[in-house]
């Protein structure tokens, strides 16, 4: 290479290097004045000895209506009518179907939309075998000066007291709202593709009597701390659900002609089961790269120390690459991909009987956009054995996505971001289903998110043996409802 042409290579390498490093400089988050939080008057030990009193309650949701028992949800009514005076003087309530309630705290512009507050009251099953593995009794509600234990701590009492600490408190301090405020507390949200639940019939009592929504704030997500050292330091990733991914089971049966093991075919209809699933596995949804992904790699890029930012500015360009590694990590998959899960199956009645029939279940999470149809369809194209029975056993398509520039969800960001500027905020996919879900039909602006700042290891407890809450996370959590209960229900 002659002299001048060396030269000028490294004039472009420097010129390209110094452009890498200003754009690396400038991909940094937008710089707004959020402002600061305004100290609240809280009442932690009150909110702590409720929440430990809540989950004495054995809430407990089942399949089957006639095995609830509803007495823990009636001893529950009456615990929140002692604790909460106040709200009781001055919200309306109504019960709908067995156990679930509505309290409406009326504001003073009958002209603007209500805003809505979701909790469900019902809690899973404590696992048959499982209750001496409790550091505590699960139903104790026990405070041992670190963590409150039991079942709902996390999920979601806490959300349900939190919501109420704020509204008692507000009305202590002679708050009046300009909305309409709804607090809905539905009796079964733990009971998957429940089309007759508590917060169906809550959304339909509405709906009958016209009210249309301004926004719907549920359960979902949290503030988990992050700090990997060199690249993402000190931050907390705070999600804010803006949609949910939908839910089927459906069962596929081939047949054969059956007889005795003795003189087994080489192939039966088990064999066959296992090529339906085999076509199945090899043959998954396609993976998108929607603007939800997109908005939360940007954001944690532009946390990021300033070497993984020298990467991180061109990620747009290396959306393919991401995309390709995120569908063979499962729960980075889930993200951007209607999912297959085979969980269940049976053939013959007896190990000497050659099975007529074999069937699976699968379940399908479909992302929004891909419908139930859309599944049915996926099925009937990749399968190549054509004499296959379809039963969709239940389902619940995805929601929409609600949008990201509303009134409301505005007011989440800023309230999250003045909470602390370390705070990464981003829109996020729900995986599982939420009561939200169901309120659709009366409002477009449907957020989920738990203002409580919990560990990865601790939000796994969830459902599982010694869930329990940081104290430390409780009067933040308050907190943080009376103030999006104020800005909410304003008039802008």
């Amino acid at each position: 290479m002659k002299k001048s042409s060396k030269v000028a290579f490294l004039c472009a390498a420097g010129v390209l290097g110094a452009l890498n490093v200003k754009k690396a400089i400038d991909f940094v988050p937008k710089k707004e004045d959020y402002g600061i939080l305004d100290p609240e008057n809280v009442d932690s030990v009150r909110a702590q000895n409720n929440l430990s009193k809540a989950i004495s309650f054995a809430t407990v949701s089942r399949e089957n209506k006639d095995d609830v028992d509803f007495s823990e949800f009636d001893k529950f009514h009456e615990f929140l009518e002692e604790a909460y005076p106040l709200i009781h003087k001055n919200l309306k309530k109504e019960v709908i179907c067995e156990a679930s309630l509505i309290y409406k705290w009326e504001g003073k512009c009958k002209d603007l939309d209500p805003i809505a507050l979701l909790a469900h009251q019902d809690v899973v099953p404590i696992s048959p075998g499982t209750e001496e593995n409790w550091t505590y009794p699960p139903f104790s509600g026990y405070n041992d000066g670190t963590f409150i234990w039991g079942r709902g701590a996390l999920d979601m009492k806490n959300h349900l007291i939190g919501v109420l600490e704020a509204v008692e408190t507000l009305l202590s301090e002679g708050f009046e709202p300009e909305r309409d405020v709804y607090l809905l507390f539905g009796q079964d949200e733990e009971i998957s593709c429940n089309e007759d639940g508590g917060a169906m019939n809550i959304m339909r009592y509405l709906k009958e009597r016209d009210i249309h929504l301004d926004c719907v704030l549920d359960e979902g997500g949290a503030i988990l701390p992050v700090n990997v050292d060199y690249v993402l330091k000190n931050k907390n990733l705070v999600g804010i659900g803006i949609g949910e991914k939908g839910y089927c089971d459906i069962k596929i049966t081939v047949f054969n002609k059956g007889g005795h093991s003795s003189q087994a075919p080489k192939h039966n209809a088990l064999g066959d089961l296992a090529d339906v699933i085999n076509d199945l596995e090899n043959h998954q949804f396609k993976a998108e790269m929607m603007p939800f992904i997109v908005n939360l790699f940007d954001a944690m890029g532009r946390n990021c120390t300033f070497p993984v930012r020298m990467v991180a500015c061109h990620f747009k360009k290396m959306l393919p690459v991401m995309k390709a590694v995120m569908k063979e990590i499962p729960p980075a998959a889930s993200l951007i991909r209607t999912t297959t899960g085979v969980t269940m199956a049976s053939g013959s009645p007896a190990p000497n009987v050659l099975p007529q029939k074999a069937s699976i279940v699968v379940n399908f999470r479909p992302m929004p956009g891909t419908s139930i149809e859309d599944v049915v369809n996926h099925i009937k194209k990749v399968v190549r054995n054509k004499n296959i029975e379809i039963e969709v056993i239940r389902s619940r398509e995805a929601s929409v996505f609600s949008p990201t520039d509303s009134r409301a969800f505005n007011i989440l960001k800023k309230l999250i971001m003045q909470e602390d500027k370390d705070n990464v905020v981003a829109p996020y996919l729900v995986m599982g289903g939420t009561d939200s879900y169901n309120y659709q039909p009366i409002c477009e602006n449907i957020y989920r998110y738990a203002p409580y700042k919990v560990s990865v290891d601790l939000l796994l407890t969830t459902h599982g043996t010694n869930e329990r809450i940081p104290i430390s996370a409780i009067e933040p959590g308050v907190a943080f409802f009376k103030r999006y209960i104020r800005k909410a229900s304003a008039e802008v």
